[in-house]
């Protein structure tokens, strides 16, 4: 039977083209997400070549997301490869003018969402004693900029339980790995600037930044590397980024 990947945030950007990649590899597709057009468009592109299940919830409601994944047919239920994808950023502000609201749903959809996911899929793992996890972080883990309080905060955690995870389940022969992308140009500048598509626009100006292509082509090559191989921690860059803050723009 060809293994099963469960995408989250697989509606746009990073998480469709994985969907994408992982489908023409010979993956069947768990493909997750909170619009559900969106889900069945990419199911409709994507079912002549591969086998596709559409689950729509928010990673933020893990009633939601328990019931989701608690609906999977019998035969969908072994997940061999989680791609925790789904994650963004609210406002750009000075901890003393950040909204509340925006703080709390970058913790409750980059950090929160990710362990409720993990934590329904990874016992199956354990009991079966194999998977593979790979864990979408960011540069921001790594470094905090201004007015990245909040968001860096969150990936840093991701960070953090990226390697938490890597610990708890080396007894069970299950890959843990993170990829920490820095500047790919997607959805998330317009939901970061509520909207604003000039300010958006802008983030990408000047340089070639990441394509979500870049970033599916790298969780499919650690996806397929031999069992005994680890990939980690990965962080790519645009070539004109040398860190979160220095990007050289023409």
């Amino acid at each position: 039977m060809p293994q099963t990947a469960f995408i989250t945030g697989a509606t746009s950007g990073i998480g469709q083209s994985t969907a994408r990649l992982l489908a023409r590899k010979g993956y069947r597709i768990i493909a997750c997400g909170r619009r559900q057009e969106r889900l069945d468009e990419l199911k409709k592109e994507l079912e002549d070549i591969s086998s596709v299940v559409t689950l729509n919830f928010d990673v933020r409601n893990n009633a939601a997301v328990t019931e989701a994944i608690s609906s999977l047919p019998e035969d969908w239920q072994q997940v061999d490869l989680l791609v925790n994808n789904a994650g963004n950023a609210h406002g750009l502000s000075s901890i003393h003018k950040g909204s509340l609201e925006d703080w709390d749903a970058m913790i409750d959809i980059n950090v929160k969402g990710l362990l409720y996911v993990s934590r329904a899929i990874i016992p199956g793992m354990v009991q079966r004693n194999s998977g593979h996890i790979i864990n979408i972080g960011s540069i921001a883990g790594r470094e905090v900029y201004p007015n990245g309080n909040v968001y860096c905060a969150s990936k840093h955690a991701v960070d953090a339980i990226n390697s938490g995870m890597r610990l708890d389940l080396n007894d069970y022969n299950i890959r843990v790995s993170q990829i920490a992308p820095g500047l790919v140009e997607t959805e998330f500048s317009l939901v970061r600037f509520k909207g604003d598509a000039n300010k958006s626009k802008h983030v990408y100006e000047g340089y070639k930044a990441l394509q979500p292509t870049d970033i599916a082509d790298l969780v499919v090559f650690i996806a397929t590397r031999p069992p005994h191989v680890n990939l980690a921690d990965v962080l790519i860059l645009p070539t004109a980024q040398a860190s979160a803050t220095n990007v050289h723009k023409e």
